[in-house]
């Protein structure tokens, strides 16, 4: 197993049309009005937006994420990243009764050197801030669309 590759895949149950769920996932520059370890986001170029994003532990990662697709028919959005993760994110929004899933899957490298560095040891804590940060973004996004103008 490569200590510096990491497989995630979360799975947000929302209360909300496929449409207003992909409206709000595509504006990356809004991210930080609702999923808080989400520090910035800010646009570089049309299609990128150079991201830091902090949850528990202590320490910043910085990357720049290029959409790879957008196909709001499909409800799929795709971006690589470049920076303190290399690799690729994916949602896959999807309807269900009663409202929406949005599948995240990230498969990504570390490159950031202090990381590379405490993984032997530090592997399950970053596995578990990771979820940390999934679980307030969805709870962050279900208030966001509680609150927004149906579509």
């Amino acid at each position: 197993m490569d200590l510096h590759r990491y497989r995630f895949r979360s799975e947000w149950r929302l209360d909300a049309s496929p449409a207003e769920v992909y409206a709000e996932l595509e504006r990356l520059e809004d991210y930080p009005a609702w999923w808080r370890e989400v520090r910035r986001a800010d646009r570089v170029a049309p299609d990128a937006f150079d991201l830091t994003c902090r949850s528990t532990l202590p320490y910043d990662l910085v990357f720049r994420t290029r959409q790879a697709r957008q196909d709001p028919v499909a409800g799929v959005l795709e971006a690589t990243l470049t920076g303190d993760l290399d690799g690729f994110s994916r949602w896959t929004i999807t309807a269900v009764d009663g409202g929406t899933v949005a599948v995240f899957e990230e498969e990504v490298e570390t490159t950031k050197r202090a990381l590379r560095l405490l993984a032997p040891v530090a592997r399950p804590a970053f596995r578990a801030n990771h979820w940390l940060m999934m679980r307030h973004g969805q709870a962050g996004l279900q208030a966001r669309l509680s609150t927004a103008p149906r579509l």
